[in-house]
């Protein structure tokens, strides 16, 4: 049976006020938690980006909440310098923290001044800062000469049990490669079931078979479906596209020219939008049904507090009770 959490968008909002969301999260029967990791937001609007390995430690004191956020290292973090943050979250709030790791976007990682690989290399870079990572956590003093450099780092602070690392994929071929070393999967759900269901099997055909699946489910839900359409697009619009463009693109300010072009009808191919309670239920139901473990839900329109009243009270109960 699937666990559904709630995710924190750091793209879009305060620390303050996602704080008072994740609360509220918890409150309302969400029964996990996710946020982002960015350097950049999506647009110059007045959006945000706060450092989420700071806001970790206050939502972990103030929830009992499990946490999962997706980072890239060896770019603007160092491996050694990840596997501590990880570490000491998890050695204060056992069991909680599941780290996931992707191979980046320029939009965060350009930042250091470091050259931005082809596919191929960031992949390479991923899988060499997972080795590190893992090391590490196992108490050994690691030199690695690679890709990435370590020169004799060791944690002194250790978990009892290290973190999860899970694997984060949106193509079918990163996740039939992750399959085989990852310990779980991250993907992101938004349209329908089936567009997701390739990335899943692949994973599980590549040797991810028992490991637990997470999605990020897309959605936009509110009163006046009008209103919430336009305001779906305002939110989220520079980040609908496809291919490698997301990966490439260096500034919020490109991202805002890249989607210049795009429409409220292009929200439908990666987002559930519906002012129906009912067709969210019915959606979540079918991404559950591709056995997905966890399904963490991403309100990409404005109205956090309003949307977690209304999926705790109405919609929570009927994706459990199913």
């Amino acid at each position: 049976m699937s666990v559904y959490g709630y995710h924190c968008s750091h793209e879009q909002f305060s620390p303050v006020e996602l704080l008072h969301c994740v609360q509220l999260a918890e409150e309302a029967g969400f029964k996990c938690a996710s946020a982002s990791d960015h350097f950049h937001p999506w647009n110059e609007r007045p959006w945000h980006a706060a450092f989420v390995w700071t806001w970790l430690g206050a939502a972990m004191q103030s929830t009992h909440l499990p946490f999962r956020t997706v980072s890239a290292p060896g770019y603007r973090y160092h491996p050694a310098v990840l596997a501590q943050a990880g570490a000491t979250l998890a050695f204060m709030y056992p069991d909680r923290l599941w780290m996931a790791l992707g191979s980046g976007q320029r939009l965060n990682e350009a930042i250091t001044g470091l050259p931005w690989p082809a596919k191929a290399e960031r992949n390479a870079r991923l899988r060499e800062c997972a080795d590190v990572i893992r090391a590490l956590w196992a108490g050994e003093t690691v030199t690695h000469r690679g890709l990435i450099v370590v020169e004799e780092a060791k944690l002194y602070t250790r978990p009892e049990s290290p973190p999860l690392i899970v694997g984060a994929a949106v193509s079918p071929e990163t996740a039939r490669w992750l399959g085989g070393w990852a310990d779980g999967l991250i993907t992101v759900a938004g349209g329908p079931a089936e567009a997701v269901k390739p990335i899943i099997d692949a994973f599980r055909e590549g040797g991810g078979e028992g490991k637990p699946v997470l999605a990020q489910a897309k959605v936009a839900w509110g009163s006046d479906e009008t209103e919430l359409r336009h305001d779906a697009l305002a939110q989220w619009g520079t980040n609908l596209f496809a291919g490698d463009v997301p990966w490439e693109l260096r500034t919020p300010e490109q991202f805002e020219k890249a989607a210049a072009f795009v429409r409220e009808a292009d929200l439908d191919l990666r987002i559930t939008i519906s002012s129906d309670l009912g067709r969210h239920v019915e959606q979540l139901h079918a991404y559950a049904a591709l056995g997905i473990d966890e399904i963490l839900i991403h309100n990409v329109a404005s109205n956090q507090r309003a949307f977690i009243e209304a999926f705790g009270r109405h919609v929570l109960p009927q994706l459990r009770n199913s």
